[in-house]
Formats: structure tokens, C-alpha cells, sequence
């Protein structure tokens, strides 16, 4: 495998797990990062052991050892910065959600046909083995044909009117925070598995905690106030909570739930889908079990073993039963899958099932524009956009 150079823009949260997966996939070099000021690059950059160091995305772009470039920025940098990533001939990884809106993430998607680079929605979830097992049992017919499909993901990360992110901000993270958060990653999942299109939603967005205290000076995400740290009082116009019903193209029902502000949820996302001849749930908590059931026999869980899984998407496993694997696992799965299709020089349509493209990166931004327009238009079903 030919070695190729990687450079992030943005090592905050989400940066660093980035480059943990890619050199986990040992024919990939961690070229640069960039970030807001070369300072703060320069201090991240020796932190975490990479060589390079740059103030702006620009001088990042400009480097000729980067062959790929790693949008990790806030939501409303990802537009830009992919832009420019593809203008300068580089491949592209994102973050989800791929833009602010389904209009910028369609000129993304516009822009990277026309280029001919490769490009990628960092949806994660898709590298888990179960995940891939419940989507070919649901291809192959195992369950018949899925009739109704639910879930929900929450966290309580937002639960105290002391916690404040970037993402509450309309400028910086979107009309929508955890829908476009939170609830993407669900939609996508949702779709991926199911092999089914949302095509009309319904939608109850809240927001429960109105007024927060804004921290006065920087805080990473997920972090919880100090006691000494100083606020300022912020109206909140985005929502902390989301319940949406859904309709998929065969005809199917859904719902599901989002929500940051529900205690003892740590990242609890799950997907049950049920067919009719039976019912699949994959639960991000549990991750290394599928719940399968019946009704002429009995339920069961199927353990994440390569030896009982289909042979189609058994690889995805690289540890034997009883070896549990997690969420960096998953992460790295999904990464080199786009790594060997770079190294392959494949086209766009030869990639993996879990390499989520901008295709699949607008198509979560306009479920996210139709849950804000059933919002705003009071709580009526609403068409999602289709290419």
C-alpha cells in the first residue's frame, strides 16, 4: 500500500480520534495540523506528536505532502474549508454534519464531482460490525421487509443551564443543534441500515433550557463549569431536545427521539427495526451485541464473533468473540475503508457500504432543513429533498 500523507484542520474534541484511526492504519502519514492561530496549532501539533504545524487552513492546503485533509472544525467551517480542500485538488474528510444547510452541502457535493476527489461524512456508527450485520440480514430478506423503524439518541452533556458549547450558537453551529448534532448520525444510521430513504417528516423541536450561562473564557466540549469560572446569561434559540415521526420510501413508519439534556444518557444511541418476520436492535452502548426477535421462537443476542457472522461483513470484526471492540474500532474502520479507496484510485461508486459519502452528507442536512421546516410551519409533515 502506497503511503499517503494526511493533514486536520482542527484538533479539538473530535481532531485528535482522527488521527488516532488513520495511524492505526500504518501506510498513512500525519503530515500537519492547522488551527486558529499558529500558536495554538504549534502547541496541539507538539502535543500530539505530529511534525508540522500551521496557522490558518490555507498554508495547510498549500503543503504538497498532504494528499488528504481532515475537516474537524466547527459546523460553520466546514463549508469553507472543504471548498478550499477541493479547489486545491486534495481528498476530503469531514465532519458531520457535511454544512450548514442541504443547499452548501449540495455545492460540496457539486464541487467534488467535478474535481474528481474522493469524499467523506466522518458517520462513524457504519464501521461497527453489528451494524453491518443488521444491515446485510435486512438486504438478504432475513427479516422480511422492515415495516417499522425507531430509536433515539441522547445524552445529558447539555443538562445544567452552566453547560455551554459553540454548537448552541445559530452563526457557528446551525439553525438546528441537536438534530444536527446528534440526530444525523441517527438519521444516517436509520437509512444506511434499513437501505430505505426518509422521505417525509413530522417534527417537535424544544428547547428546554432557554437561558444559559455562557463561560466567559474558553471551555473544551463535554467539559463541565468550574466552580470559579465566571457567565454571562445567553438566550437560546436552537433546541436541546427533538422528537420527529418519519416516513420511508417503501412505505414504512419511524420515530425517533434526540436529546442533550437527559441525565444518566451518555452517548445512547439505538436503532431497532422491525420487519415482517423479525426485529433487529443495535444499541451504541451495548455495541458489541444485536438483538434479534421473534415471535415462533425465541428472542436472542448475537455476539460480535466473526466465526457467527456473515462472511460478507465478518472483516469488519478483527478480534475474535469475547474480545470486545468499541467506538475508535468503528472509527477506523470507516477511515480505512476511504484510505484503500484513495490508495486504489477507485471511483465514488466502487466504494464500501460504510464509507458515507457528501451524497450521504446532503441527504443528512436536508432531513435536518425538513425537520426545522416542519418546525416553523407548525408541526406539519414535511417532504425531504431528494437529488
Amino acid at each position: 500500500m502506497k503511503r499517503i500523507g494526511m493533514g486536520l484542520v482542527g484538533a479539538g474534541f473530535i481532531g485528535p480520534h482522527h488521527l488516532e484511526a488513520v495511524r492505526r492504519l500504518g501506510f498513512v502519514d500525519v503530515v500537519a495540523i492547522a488551527d486558529f492561530n499558529e500558536e495554538l496549532a504549534r502547541q496541539k501539533a507538539e502535543a500530539l506528536g505530529v511534525p508540522k504545524s500551521y496557522g490558518s487552513y490555507e498554508a495547510l492546503l498549500a503543503d504538497p505532502d498532504i494528499q488528504v485533509v481532515h475537516n474537524a472544525t466547527p459546523n460553520y467551517m466546514h463549508h469553507p474549508v472543504n471548498m478550499a480542500a477541493i479547489a486545491a485538488g486534495k481528498h476530503i474528510v469531514s465532519d458531520k454534519p457535511l454544512a450548514m444547510t442541504s443547499a452548501q452541502a449540495k455545492e460540496l457535493l457539486d464541487a467534488a464531482t467535478a474535481k474528481g476527489v474522493v469524499h467523506a461524512v466522518t458517520f462513524n456508527y457504519r464501521g461497527n460490525p453489528l451494524v453491518q450485520q443488521a444491515r446485510t440480514m435486512i438486504k438478504k430478506g432475513e427479516i422480511g421487509p422492515p415495516r417499522f423503524i425507531h430509536g433515539a439518541y441522547l445524552q445529558d452533556w447539555l443538562l445544567y443551564d452552566t453547560d455551554y458549547s459553540w454548537r448552541l450558537e445559530p452563526d457557528k453551529g446551525g439553525e438546528s443543534s441537536a438534530m444536527g448534532d446528534i440526530g444525523s448520525h441517527w438519521c444516517d444510521l436509520a437509512q444506511h441500515v434499513s437501505g430505505l430513504r426518509i422521505t417525509h417528516v413530522l417534527s417537535d423541536l424544544t428547547t428546554v433550557i432557554p437561558v444559559r450561562k455562557k463561560p466567559l473564557g474558553a471551555r473544551i466540549a463535554f467539559a463541565k463549569g468550574g466552580a470559579d469560572e465566571q457567565y454571562e446569561p445567553v438566550d437560546i434559540k436552537v433546541e436541546d431536545l427533538c422528537s420527529v415521526l418519519v416516513r420511508f420510501e417503501n412505505g414504512a413508519k419511524g420515530a425517533f427521539t434526540v436529546g442533550q439534556i437527559n441525565a444518566g444518557h451518555k452517548n445512547d444511541l439505538w436503532l431497532e427495526i422491525n420487519g415482517g418476520e423479525a426485529s433487529l436492535r443495535w444499541h451504541q452502548e451495548q455495541q458489541n451485541e444485536l438483538w434479534i426477535g421473534h415471535r415462533s421462537k425465541g428472542n436472542m443476542i448475537l455476539q460480535k464473533d466473526p466465526s457467527l457472522m456473515d462472511a460478507d461483513v465478518a472483516g469488519l470484526a478483527k478480534l475474535p468473540g469475547g474480545h470486545q471492540e468499541a467506538w475508535p474500532d468503528a472509527f477506523r474502520n470507516v477511515l480505512k475503508a476511504v484510505y484503500e479507496h484513495i490508495a486504489e484510485g477507485k471511483p465514488m461508486s466502487e466504494r464500501p457500504a460504510h464509507f458515507a459519502s457528501f451524497e450521504d452528507g446532503w441527504r443528512a442536512n436536508a432531513i435536518i432543513d425538513a425537520v426545522l421546516a416542519s418546525h416553523r410551519n407548525g408541526n406539519v409533515w414535511t417532504a425531504v429533498a431528494s437529488l
